[in-house]
């Protein structure tokens, strides 16, 4: 996916937030402290992936992309879900010549950036919907 395909998919599906809220509605604030677990999580799911990503650790990775994907699409965060699945794709992708320890850390240079500053605006989006 190209840059500007990213840029295409809103950072937040706020109908995904008010279905969390709504189903969540009987229990005061629950909602709010699933958001709010979500943001705090976010540097250490980034963190796991980057390390992964750059010491070659291809089952490390896919375990990092898919928390990181499958908690982005819990709270609406579509753009991040995305990235989130393009590196997902990434992965699956079988490097004939070349191994983990070459393919995984090209993949962080390309992509850790992207996916931080994803991550920072989102979770200024989310921190407003609190």
């Amino acid at each position: 996916m190209t840059q500007s395909e990213d840029d295409a998919r809103p950072l937040l599906n706020s109908t995904v937030l008010d279905r969390l809220r709504a189903e969540l509605d009987q229990d005061e604030g629950i909602w709010k402290i699933f958001v709010q677990d979500f943001v705090a999580h976010l540097p250490a799911r980034i963190e796991k992936l980057r390390l992964a990503l750059t010491t070659g650790d291809p089952v490390g990775a896919m375990d990092a992309v898919l928390s990181l994907k499958t908690s982005s699409q819990m709270v609406g965060a579509e753009r991040l879900a995305g990235l989130a699945l393009d590196m997902e794709r990434l992965l699956r992708v079988d490097h004939h010549d070349d191994g983990p320890a070459v393919v995984l850390p090209r993949l962080a240079a390309v992509h850790l950036t992207e996916l931080r500053r994803c991550t920072q605006q989102t979770t200024f989006l989310l921190q407003r919907h609190l």
